[in-house]
């Protein structure tokens, strides 16, 4: 019996699998695929990227890819303030991608569509495609996310983040009305969510996990060393360093609470692992002990043999991929309460979270001091978050009823 056909817009190629959004985007691409055939359309905003398109062919009987120049995407979304719209929207607005759907909905027998990301969501919000089945994966609230930038800016930022917050906000309302079912990464989120959107709204907005890709992130499998020397303990932060989250978390981590740690262990070594790292992060190399890898082409045996890994966000939307495969990896996670927020790990000798400073440095040191005999990271993650299991749920979201 022939696949029935889908479309599924993304707002970032979702592949490789190699940070946040991207990790889920094609977790659920992969589980589209193995009932459907997939018509995926996206952007590409990293030409290190490129070499990776033809790869789609695994799980799409089409794909189209759009450039998209950060200079050009940031012009269009510049028309935000003229129009009256988030900057969100014109962003990501694209004539050409518009054509694409238009036509693939036109010419194929497709009656549902998968939308990751609320960017996307304009491409198929029209009349003529409001009898569609049609779901959202929101992944966060994106409108909140700017909400706490604002909260940690000033000037003229805080007033375009605080706008953005609202304006956001307001056709994420507008999405969930239209559509059938509104997804996100955590309970947490779905929960927010649900306080932000009139009650007759409520039963359409539901979790859908994020999981980790457990024989991947296996510490068992051997890994090559090559890329650092094994001869310096260090311990790491893992994330994509042009996020400003990440960029605030590491900053933080360096000013606040790596001078504590260097004290007492003037040996270590902090690195810094992830792609594309802002000026800000360059800069940290200059203190002592920290190092900025950069893009890396596999993050596992960082992970693998650092002493413990850190997640001290102090921004933060869904669910931390990071934190679910360092545990993935059986590491010692210490993290502020944001970094776990959704995931809801209990809080154990492998697990230690604090948002103050002077705990986050003695959590560090006592774990560095004294290695914890038994790490049951690895296990919970097994029970809790495993990719077949999270995304079980998807199966009934996009069947029309």
């Amino acid at each position: 019996m022939a696949k029935s056909k889908i479309l599924y817009l993304c707002h970032r190629i979702p592949y490789p699998p190699n940070k946040g959004d991207k990790i889920r985007s094609f977790n659920l691409l992969k589980a589209l695929s193995e009932q459907y055939e997939v018509h995926l359309g996206c952007f590409v905003d990293d030409d290190f990227d490129y070499q990776y398109v033809d790869k789609l062919a695994q799980w799409c009987v089409e794909y189209k890819c759009r450039p998209q120049k950060k200079w050009r995407a940031k012009l269009k979304g510049l028309t935000a303030f003229l129009t009256g719209q988030p900057i969100t929207i014109p962003y990501y607005s694209d004539v050409q991608l518009q054509r694409w759907v238009d036509y693939t909905l036109e010419n194929y027998q497709i009656d549902t569509v998968v939308v990751f990301s609320s960017s996307m969501a304009q491409f198929v919000d029209k009349p003529q495609y409001s009898k569609l089945h049609r779901v959202i994966d929101f992944v966060d609230v994106d409108s909140d996310k700017w909400r706490q930038y604002a909260d940690n800016h000033g000037g003229v930022m805080r007033w375009v983040y605080q706008r953005e917050h609202q304006l956001l906000q307001k056709v994420e309302q507008q999405y969930c009305e239209r559509f059938d079912h509104s997804l996100f990464v955590s309970p947490d989120e779905a929960a927010l969510f649900r306080t932000l959107m009139p009650a007759v709204l409520t039963p359409k907005i539901q979790p859908l996990l994020n999981g980790v890709d457990v024989q991947f992130f296996d510490p068992e499998l051997p890994l090559a060393t090559a890329e650092f020397e094994l001869d310096k303990p260090y311990i790491v932060f893992t994330g994509a360093m042009d996020y400003w989250a990440n960029v605030d978390a590491v900053r933080w981590f360096a000013e606040q609470v790596w001078p504590g740690i260097l004290q007492q262990q003037p040996q270590l070594h902090f690195m810094i692992v992830g792609g594309n790292p802002s000026a800000e992060v360059k800069d940290l190399a200059k203190l002592p002990g920290i190092v900025v890898t950069g893009r890396v082409e596999d993050v596992r045996p960082y992970i693998q043999h650092a002493l413990l890994v850190v997640a001290p966000l102090r921004i933060a939307r869904g669910i931390q991929n990071k934190v679910l495969e360092a545990m993935s990896m059986n590491k010692v996670v210490v993290a502020t309460a944001m970094a776990m927020e959704g995931i809801n790990a209990p809080q154990s000798a492998w697990l230690r979270q604090t948002d103050a400073a002077a705990e986050f440095t003695g959590h560090c040191l006592d774990v560095l001091a004294e290695p914890v005999a038994t790490i049951g990271a690895r296990q919970w993650i097994i029970e809790n978050f495993t990719w077949a299991a999270t995304l079980e749920p998807l199966k009934q979201w996009i069947r029309r009823p």
